[in-house]
């Protein structure tokens, strides 16, 4: 018999008499069956039995009172540990007896296993990503310190390896006060073991394993478990998908029809509509509303209907109740698309919910695809097209951005538009009726021009179907993830410490770093790092080697490093000889390497060479070197305004000349970071409005990069390195 088909009769037994859970001892049966390590142990029915059961043993034992409604046996007082003689035994037992009542079914008597450190470990299936695999501290301390991580089944090797070093009490782990480091293998077994009863078992509700001790010599058994079992989840409903090519033809329009248009300042229909005609959009444009007349001078439809040519795509922002009746319009009109901007949908309540639901379901019924509703719009640099409430008009580039927060995306825009970050599309998604999160992603996936996916996220529709196409996407892309309206869901799966330990967010972010997702805390960080990813190489490893102008900056610049995953190596004694020929006798020999202020501009673009040429690390920040003409800019101007003695003309050479020397670093940082395939990031001395993140170097596949802090650097650089290893592991 195989352990899935023995496994299953145990549950179906235990689901057959009414049960929520297994006892006890089988639940371990059934974890043994799966490889997992438990303490051996033995059922009895009475004290008789249980003294004789101890003995068998060996002193000292654990005795507990078991039944299928007793699932917390020590909060209900039934459980006594350490019963070192044939009294003691008899009795605690006679005392649990009285205890449980009619809810004991048996005793189980078990050896006392020794060791100073408790894990934990569980699953239990989350209703947006499915099995979810739980491991942490475990024993008294699981609920109060809640150093706990999380995974989605089925794992993987690299699933469990981070798993373990994400601790924050790893160091239990290894060698502690005497005792051996724990067996790697065996709680990798314990994790593989429950992953594979997740999939093997969809009975089985939840899985709590606390605590799994591992005893002085480095092993480690499971001496509590408990197994909640019930029928099988029905299965989510499933949203059609778009097709990609579909969704992308969306951002391709060749003519809009804007239904709703409005010759009123600050109205949607006319700031969509201003917005488009003022970018580069060449494509056939119609307006229509029901009064007709002219709006900004052109000739106004009373109905889609009128409209002698084709249209692609209709930008709708008639009242919601009108919503509904423009669907036939469309569908005669041969219309594919709509960009549905009005609210007053599913955003309002169930009664919105309802009225949403009717409109897709009677859309893809007319073969028309929702954007929307409640949406900001969109927009495509590549086709000159913006439809967006945010007048900013960002570079063609290869970052996606969509935002599931219309206030968000005009931030990030706007941002992009004046840091030169190029935007490949974005979208601000509303409601996601029908095109949904998981259907951008599955279209990025095949879109060439996309190299970075930039997403704000409050929720997923389908959890288990975005992890599923992020970790495909992230084989391919970079995917950079903030996510919002972290709310607590720790009472959807009460039962046991594994679900109650977990929230939306804890699952969510679980879900991100299997699937290579780089997480940020910051709005600015989404764009921070589409830069970088869009314009240097990855690092190989995550030793940065640190140029500053000043050593106070180094310092801080090191310690964010070292908080952030990044190492800062010991300069090799080969490099610190070539420094010496051209630094000062005074300088630190060390990394972080300051260059005391020195004025000569050879100096830094030496510099910088020597480390790219350094194979002991892998990725270079510089700081203060750019930005400089911003503070001589400002000297100059309070000679210009004190000091007659020094003509205009020579003022202003002494600026021409500065922004010549920038010009030229970032030249040469750009073609150095081509010819050693290392990532270079810089920090400027100061910024003014002629700053800039990202800088083009003609014929260069790279740009410069420069941020206005060392915290903004090195948390980018730390998110290329997260990507980098989990990539590498793929």
């Amino acid at each position: 018999m195989s352990r899935v088909v023995e496994a299953k009769k145990m549950v179906d037994k235990a689901l057959a008499s009414g049960a929520d859970a297994l006892l006890e001892d089988d639940a371990k049966t059934i974890l043994n069956l799966f490889g997992i390590p438990v303490v051996k142990e033995q059922r009895v029915g009475s004290s008789d039995e249980a003294v004789k059961a101890a003995v068998d043993m060996g002193f000292p034992v654990v005795l507990k009172a078991m039944g299928g409604s007793l699932t917390h046996k020590t909060e209900l007082g039934l459980v006594r540990v350490g019963l070192a003689g044939e009294a003691e035994v008899r009795e605690a037992a006679d005392a649990l007896v009285a205890a449980a009542g009619d809810r004991l079914e048996a005793l189980l008597v078990q050896p006392m296993v020794k060791g100073k450190r408790e894990l934990v470990a569980g699953m239990f299936r989350d209703p947006q990503f499915g099995p979810v695999i739980m491991f942490g501290l475990g024993g008294v301390f699981t609920e109060a310190l809640d150093d706990v991580v999380f995974r989605i089944a089925p794992l993987v090797d690299y699933d469990m390896d981070q798993m373990m070093a994400e601790l924050s009490s790893k160091k239990l782990l290894g060698s502690f006060r005497g005792e051996e480091a724990a067996d790697v293998t065996l709680i990798k077994a314990v994790l593989m073991g429950l992953s594979e009863i997740a999939e093997a078992l969809p009975t089985v509700r939840e899985i709590d394993i606390n605590p799994l001790i591992i005893t002085p010599d480095g092993d480690i058994s499971a001496v509590d478990a408990l197994m909640v079992v019930g029928q099988e989840p029905a299965p989510a409903y499933a949203r059609p998908k778009v097709d990609p090519k579909a969704l992308r033809e969306l951002f391709y329009p060749n003519s809009v029809a804007f239904v709703g248009a409005s010759a009123t300042l600050g109205k949607w229909g006319h700031m969509l509509l201003t917005n488009t005609l003022n970018g580069d959009y060449q494509g056939e444009v119609y307006l229509v509303n029901p009064k007709g007349g002219t709006i900004a001078g052109r000739a106004v439809y009373r109905s889609v209907a009128e409209i002698e040519g084709t249209v692609d795509l209709a930008v709708v922002t008639i009242p919601a109740p009108m919503v509904p009746d423009l669907i036939p319009e469309l569908k005669a009109k041969g219309i594919r698309g709509m960009l549905l901007i009005t609210s007053g949908f599913g955003e309002t309540g169930p009664e919105g919910v309802e009225i949403e639901k009717q409109l897709v379901k009677e859309a893809y019924k007319a073969g028309i695809i929702i954007l929307g509703p409640n949406t900001m719009g969109i927009c495509n640099p590549h086709k000159g097209f913006f439809c967006s409430g945010a007048h900013v008009h960002p570079m063609p580039g290869s970052t996606a951005l969509v935002c599931q927060s219309g206030n968000m995306g005009t931030q990030l825009l706007a941002f992009a538009s004046q840091q030169n970050i190029g935007i490949r599309a974005f979208s601000g998604s509303g409601n996601e009726a029908m095109v949904t999160i998981e259907d951008y992603m599955e279209a990025f996936e095949v879109d060439e021009l996309t190299r970075t996916v930039v997403l704000y996220l409050e929720s997923v529709k389908e959890g288990r179907r975005f992890f599923e196409s992020a970790a495909r996407v992230s084989t391919k892309k970079p995917v950079v993830i903030l996510s919002g309206g972290r709310t607590d869901a720790g009472g959807k799966a009460a039962a046991s410490h594994t679900g109650a330990l977990a929230s939306d967010a804890k699952v969510l972010s679980a879900a991100c770093k299997q699937a290579g997702v780089i997480q940020v805390d910051q709005p600015m960080e989404l764009l921070d790092l589409s830069a970088v990813f869009s314009s240097l190489p990855l690092p190989k490893g995550n030793r940065v080697a640190i140029m500053t102008l000043g050593g106070g900056w180094g310092v801080v610049t090191a310690d964010l490093c070292m908080d952030n995953g990044l190492e800062i190596p010991t300069l090799s004694t080969d490099i610190t000889e070539r420094l010496d020929t051209m630094l000062p006798s005074y300088w630190s020999r060390a990394n972080p390497l300051d260059i005391v202020g020195e004025n000569d501009p050879n100096i830094p673009r030496v510099t910088v060479e020597e480390l790219l040429k350094w194979d002991g690390c892998d990725a270079v920040i510089h700081l203060g070197i750019h930005g400089r003409r911003v503070f001589v800019d400002q000297m100059v101007n309070s000679i210009d305004a004190v000091d007659p003695s020094y003509s205009r003309e020579q003022l202003d050479g002494i600026r021409d000349a500065l922004f010549r020397a920038e010009d030229d670093y970032v030249d040469h940082v750009v073609r150095l970071t081509e010819q050693y395939e290392k990532p270079v990031l810089g920090v400027s001395l100061l910024t003014d409005h002629k700053s800039r993140t990202l800088y083009r170097v003609d014929g260069c596949k790279y740009k410069g990069v420069f941020f206005p802090s060392p915290e903004r650097a090195v948390k980018a650089l730390s998110g290329m390195y997260r990507y980098a290893e989990w990539l590498g592991s793929h």
